[in-house]
Parts: structure tokens; C-alpha cells; sequence
């Protein structure tokens, strides 16, 4: 039987999911002192199969905001389902390792010719690869209405990344400021702005200009509209709404 339902946050939570400490449950928060149920990494079919085998149960658990948006689906065999499947296995298995050994190999040969290499054209001119430069990107990253750096409580632990390199640097909460070494092509018109800060994040492009550099350093604040940076992930406790089937 086809179980299908959606999910909703019932209860928000702005504790920072981050700092809890995980066990082997999930993550305990100190705040209420309870399990918190990691369910962002997981697949649809996981978590289908989590809700209904706990949906009598109290969880509390972080969630993309676009897996809040899905219908899950669960198909729920009953144990004489599935024993009778097991059987039929079994007995599908046994009759084709009978016949796999009656069967005698057949005995294959393939004989490939031998290629003649041989490449005719024009011979393609290939330009000189574009000279990089290591600079320090500074700047500030400011709040657009107020012109300040953005609020700690809300936005909690900002970090900013450049051309999506592996490490970002974090953004000092009290003065926005960022200093981040960067290695780019002198041929680059812009630069890829990655923000990220506990559940939140945001992508911005800007111009850059290679004559702008002075002494290896670019100094360019980061202007940006809170309102516009998404919510990857919510957390608090859920519930699931199960569609009843016509």
C-alpha cells in the first residue's frame, strides 16, 4: 500500500544545528535537550521510510526548505509480501544456477584489425594560456538598507568564498570586514561572491577590473539586500501530512 504525504516544520527553530553535538542518533541540542534528525542529506525514499516507521514519534529535525515542497511517497509491504517474494527469489536463483551449470561455455574469439594511424588537416594554432595573478580581495560586506554589517543573530557565522575556491574566510561579525587571497586569470571581468553562514546563503556576481589592483590588493565592498539571501535549511519539529488515496 502507497503511503503519500508532505512535510511541514510545525515548530521553528533558530539554534544553530552546527554547534550541537552529534551522537548516534543525530545531533543533541542543548537548548531543549532533545535529538535532532539530520534529514537534508538523505533521499526522498530515506526519508519516506524514517516518518512512516516513526510517525507516532515526537522528531525534531533539519530539513532543506525545498525538501519541505516535495511529496514523499512510501510503498508499505506487509511481511507476508514480503516472504512471498523472498520465496519466489529463492526459487528464481536456484532454478537459474541449474541451468548456468548444464550450459557450456561458448568459446569466442574476436580478431580486430590493426589500425592505420593516419591524421591529414590543418594544423591548429593554439593561444598562449592567460597569465594568473595572486591578489588579497578587501573589503566589507555591508547590509544595503543600513549600510552596516549584517546582523550577527540573524546571520550568524558569515563566511565568504571567491570563484568557489575550497576555502572561505570568515567575515568579522562587528566591522564586516574580509581579506581573502585569491589566485585569478589578468583576462577575468568578474568575480564569483559565495556567502554563506549557518543555514543561510547567497550568490553574487561583481566586476572586476585587473587595473584596479593595487599593490596585489583589490578593495571592493560587498553591497547586498538581506532580504535576498536564502534559507538553505530550517529546523524544529515536523509533521508529516499524509494525502488520503481515492
Amino acid at each position: 500500500m502507497k503511503k503519500k504525504f508532505t512535510l511541514e516544520i510545525t515548530t521553528p527553530c533558530s539554534e544553530n544545528f552546527d554547534k550541537m553535538i552529534p551522537n548516534s542518533k543525530g545531533s543533541f541540542c542543548d537548548s531543549c535537550a532533545k535529538n535532532v534528525i539530520d534529514l537534508s542529506r538523505k533521499t526522498n525514499s530515506e526519508i519516506a521510510r524514517f516518518i512512516v516507521e516513526n510517525k507516532d514519534q515526537n522528531i525534531c529535525a533539519r530539513l532543506k526548505t525545498t525538501q519541505l515542497e516535495n511529496e514523499f511517497e512510501y510503498n508499505e509491504i506487509s511481511k507476508m509480501n514480503n516472504l512471498k517474494y523472498a520465496a519466489i527469489a529463492a526459487s528464481v536463483l536456484l532454478t537459474s544456477n541449474v541451468v548456468a551449470q548444464e550450459k557450456e561455455p561458448i568459446k569466442t574469439e574476436v580478431i580486430s584489425p590493426i589500425p592505420e594511424n593516419h591524421i591529414l588537416g590543418k594544423i591548429a594554432y593554439i593561444p598562449a594560456v592567460s597569465e594568473n595573478i595572486s591578489i588579497i580581495v578587501k573589503g566589507k560586506l555591508l547590509d544595503a538598507k543600513t549600510h552596516r554589517p549584517l546582523d550577527e543573530r540573524t546571520y550568524p557565522d558569515l563566511t565568504l568564498n571567491i570563484n568557489n575556491e575550497p576555502t572561505p574566510v570568515k567575515v568579522n561579525p562587528k566591522t564586516g570586514e574580509f581579506s581573502i587571497p585569491v589566485i585569478l586569470s589578468k583576462d577575468d571581468k568578474v568575480l564569483i561572491i559565495n556567502i554563506a553562514g549557518s543555514d543561510y546563503y547567497l550568490s553574487k556576481i561583481i566586476p572586476f577590473d585587473v587595473k584596479s589592483v593595487k599593490k596585489n590588493v583589490f578593495q571592493q565592498d560587498i553591497i547586498i539586500e538581506s532580504e535576498t539571501i536564502n534559507k538553505v535549511y530550517q529546523l524544529g519539529g515536523i509533521r508529516a501530512n499524509f494525502v488520503e488515496e481515492k
